[in-house]
């Protein structure tokens, strides 16, 4: 190898690491790792830091039964959520026909976004920092709407409760299941997890 390319393969090499570490890191990967890895090593007994659990992916999913009757409100609700999530969301369909909603299959009647990783955890520090706090009269999540297997759902009554979504822009209000998915196995170590990361559990 000649000096020339040995110094071209050096430069490369470093300017590889400072990019890597310039890279946006989210505020809260950062607490992950440094506060909820030690604190639930330590409440667990894990003996080795990959134990510990964390969110997998989030799946945000709104039905629109009014979406029968209009299709172009899922339209907005689309953009609604790309706001939100920063992510394009995909149209839910109908899996079968039930005559009495004159609903036919394949018909679509809600939308739905899978976030993983950086926009997940963007997502989740926007929801326990100011998305839940802003609901009227809100006390806490409820501490029971875990599946037994390490997974929280919770719904929320309207999309305003995120500050993207402008009241004068809403074509129809509506709700939204958040479901997060973990890698814990059981519900208190799922439960521990969130509320290290702000969830706002209620104490009954």
């Amino acid at each position: 190898m000649t000096q020339r390319a040995s110094k071209a393969g050096a430069t490369k090499a470093a300017r590889a690491k400072s990019e890597r570490s310039d890279r946006y890191l989210p505020r809260l990967k950062e607490y992950y790792l440094t506060h909820v890895v030690p604190a639930m090593m330590k409440e667990f007994s894990y003996r080795n830091p990959m134990q510990v659990p964390r969110i997998e992916r989030i799946v945000i999913n709104v039905g629109m039964g009014e979406a029968v009757q209009n299709v172009k409100l899922l339209e907005s609700v689309v953009a609604e959520l790309k706001q939100i999530t920063g992510q394009k969301p995909v149209i839910t369909r109908a899996k079968k026909a039930i005559a009495g909603f004159k609903l036919r299959k394949g018909m679509p009647i809600g939308v739905m976004v899978t976030l993983r990783g950086d926009r997940m955890l963007e997502f989740f520090d926007r929801l326990v920092t100011i998305a839940l706090p802003r609901i009227r009269d809100f006390r806490g999540v409820s501490p029971k709407s875990f599946d037994g297997r390490g997974n929280y759902t919770l719904g929320l009554k309207e999309q305003l409760a995120f500050p993207e979504i402008r009241y004068d822009d809403v074509a129809v209000i509506h709700g939204m299941d958040i479901a997060i998915v973990t890698t814990a196995r059981r519900n208190d170590e799922a439960k521990s997890l969130l509320a290290h990361l702000g969830m706002p559990f209620r104490e009954n």
